[in-house]
């Protein structure tokens, strides 16, 4: 439908398969599942429920009549109470024993956090993804000598491989920072209207241990190691906060990389991806955009702001429980979702075919070497017999010289400036032969190369099964 309003996210940006994780049929078969775990977890534990019941339930969980829910919620004005209508109206013989003993937020709170885990893990696939694009970059790149900027003014030598590890060092805290959060997820569990699990102390008569087993058995059947251990009426609103805060991070990430992009690309060093049909302007047909890195920037300035919402709603939430989170929730949680998908799609892209203007660099690394080499010029010339603090102040005054004339649009001309002061004891040729760039950028390859193992790590501990790392 073209005639209605649809969210950028869902039609242009996000993958496929997040707009699954977030979908109705994922969220609605997920309430199903949660309502046949806790009938099957209550049967077991000798309430008055039939397999025949729960194996109903279960063959309907996908089995969804929407309009049947949405009649009955326009009458009940209840979407909880609308759903187990539906589901009974499918599975009759489990009809008055679904959700027994349960909450709304039983299902709603358990599917977000199962939604949520789900789309975190997915997430990090795709930020691997990201890793290992750069991965193979740095390493092809480790030891290609390129300006390095402090200022966004001009400073020692680095080389491209090791800028691009900066980069992928942010990206490895955020998986860091995602298995942090993950690996302590807690299911909410069945705990009844503020926390209490009043309800189940009068279905078990009294028999707490049935509860504490009931509440382990269905955080195992979501593969859940423990429920939080006290809660009102929904599961802290903190660890919204802390998910929101890691998609941030991912965005903070993905910015400062697609912004370093366009500004080596406006210097014509670096590019992102160019398609052969490209057009980069209506009007000014020889423009070639930095597009993809701009909507990064873009998508992520969105994010970041979307971060605030998760605190706010948690620093209000009433007492045991207050419904102002509800519909905040179902708008920040998602699109936060969405677009840190959209982003890391968009990183992926841009990694996988980096362009590297290697003779531009090389000109500018030449154009600017010998400011490069003035310490190592500064220490030969006192082995020579100089006097350090007169080198000092020769390099200190030519080098301004020889920069007030390239602000004027001629050439460098340091050494020859240099090699004219009589007190200065190197000639122009003993000077050129330090200017190698090899000589000024220090460690950079073994730098990129120590960060690499450790991805290599990374990714064969994913392949062996483990998940968390220590940057």
């Amino acid at each position: 439908m073209k005639d209605i309003y649809e969210s950028p996210l869902s039609s242009r940006y996000a993958s496929e398969y997040m707009q699954k994780i977030f979908s109705s049929d994922m969220r609605y078969t997920t309430w199903r599942r949660l309502w046949v775990s806790l009938a099957r977890a209550e049967m077991k534990l000798g309430l008055p429920i039939t397999e025949e019941q729960v194996s109903e339930m279960e063959a309907h969980i996908g089995d969804i009549d929407y309009e049947t829910v949405a009649e009955r919620e326009k009458q009940v004005r209840h979407d909880v109470m609308a759903h187990i209508y539906a589901f009974g109206k499918v599975a009759p013989s489990a009809a008055g024993i679904i959700h027994l003993g349960a909450t709304s937020c039983y299902v709603t709170d358990n599917a977000d956090l199962i939604i949520y885990r789900e789309a975190l893990h997915f997430l990090r696939a795709e930020l691997l993804g990201v890793v290992k694009n750069l991965s193979e970059f740095a390493e092809k790149y480790k030891a290609f000598p390129t300006l390095g900027y402090t200022h966004y003014q001009p400073a020692q030598l680095i080389t491209v491989g090791k800028r691009a590890s900066l980069w992928m060092q942010d990206f490895l805290s955020d998986i860091d920072e995602i298995d942090y959060v993950t690996n302590r997820m807690k299911l909410l569990g069945c705990r009844g209207t503020t926390g209490t699990e009043a309800s189940f102390v009068d279905l078990f008569d009294g028999d707490t241990a049935k509860i504490d087993k009931m509440n382990r058995m269905i955080a195992d059947d979501f593969e859940f190691d423990a429920c939080f251990d006290v809660c009102g009426q929904t599961y802290p609103r903190k660890l919204d906060s802390r998910i929101l805060n890691v998609l941030s991070s991912i965005a903070q990430s993905c910015y400062r990389m697609a912004n370093d992009i366009r500004l080596l690309q406006h210097d014509r060093q670096i590019e992102e991806p160019f398609e052969k049909d490209q057009i980069g302007s209506s009007a000014m047909a020889y423009k070639r955009n930095p597009m993809r890195c701009e909507r990064i920037c873009s998508l992520a300035r969105y994010l970041m702001a979307d971060a605030m919402n998760a605190p706010m709603t948690a620093s209000v939430q009433w007492l045991e429980r207050t419904l102002d989170d509800s519909a905040n929730r179902r708008i920040s949680m998602p699109e936060g979702f969405l677009c840190a998908d959209a982003i890391i799609r968009l990183a992926q892209n841009v990694t996988n075919g980096l362009v590297v203007n290697e003779k531009v660099i090389e000109k500018t690394v030449k154009e600017y070497l010998p400011f490069m080499a003035t310490e190592n010029l500064m220490m030969e010339a006192v082995k020579c017999g100089g006097d350090r603090q007169k080198i000092h102040e020769i390099i200190r005054r030519c080098s301004m010289e020889a920069t007030a004339r390239m602000k004027n649009g001629e050439d460098c001309d340091l050494l020859s400036r240099l090699s004219a002061e009589s007190e200065f004891v190197l000639s122009e040729e003993d000077m050129n032969k330090l200017l190698n760039p090899n000589l000024y950028i220090g460690r950079c390859p073994e730098q990129v190369m120590m960060l690499i193992e450790k991805i290599n790590s990374l990714i064969s501990d994913v392949s062996a099964g483990s998940s968390e790392i220590t940057i």
